[in-house]
């Protein structure tokens, strides 16, 4: 039973590093769910709580900046309180969309709330690409910290 589970914790590892820069995954949620199971099964030997504490606080980060960097970029350029929105609810509503809903949602839900601030076309455009461009930031920020999660459980294990 032993091995299916750690099988497992490293199957749930595997796919939330591709889920740190994919989209469609909860990345950093399965890369801690993994080193959890790791750890519970190894009777929390060689990875305690405090490290699992410290792993859990860092993908709280994580998860947290992967809900908002898309807004930050938006933010960032001075875009109107309803973009912010938009660019939120974009982004709550594209991951009902899969892949292209991710990319796109964000996007024009800004673009979608700076028109409806009236501002121009170019400008809403402009906001868009911003918003775009700190959603992939933010996607860089989380495969950096999903590694970082890994990095500390590997020294967690080889240290103890």
């Amino acid at each position: 039973m032993d091995l299916f589970l750690y099988l497992l914790a490293a199957a749930l590892i595997v796919g939330g590093v591709a889920g740190a820069v994919l989209p469609i995954l909860p990345g950093i949620p399965m890369i801690f769910g993994g080193i959890w199971l790791a750890a519970a099964v190894d009777d929390y030997q060689h990875l305690g709580g405090g490290w699992l504490v410290v792993i859990g606080i860092v993908g709280a980060v994580g998860v947290a900046l992967d809900f908002v960097s898309a807004s930050l970029g938006a933010k960032k350029i001075g875009a109107s309180p309803r973009a912010l929105w938009g660019a939120g609810i974009g982004t709550t509503v594209g991951m009902f969309f899969g892949l292209p809903g991710l990319l796109l949602g964000p996007f024009l839900g800004a673009v979608a709330g700076e028109l409806w601030s009236g501002k121009s076309v170019l400008r809403s455009a402009h906001v868009g690409i911003s918003t775009w461009f700190g959603m992939l930031l933010g996607i860089i920020a989380k495969a950096v910290l999903s590694f970082l999660m890994l990095g500390m459980a590997a020294l967690a294990l080889l240290f103890s």
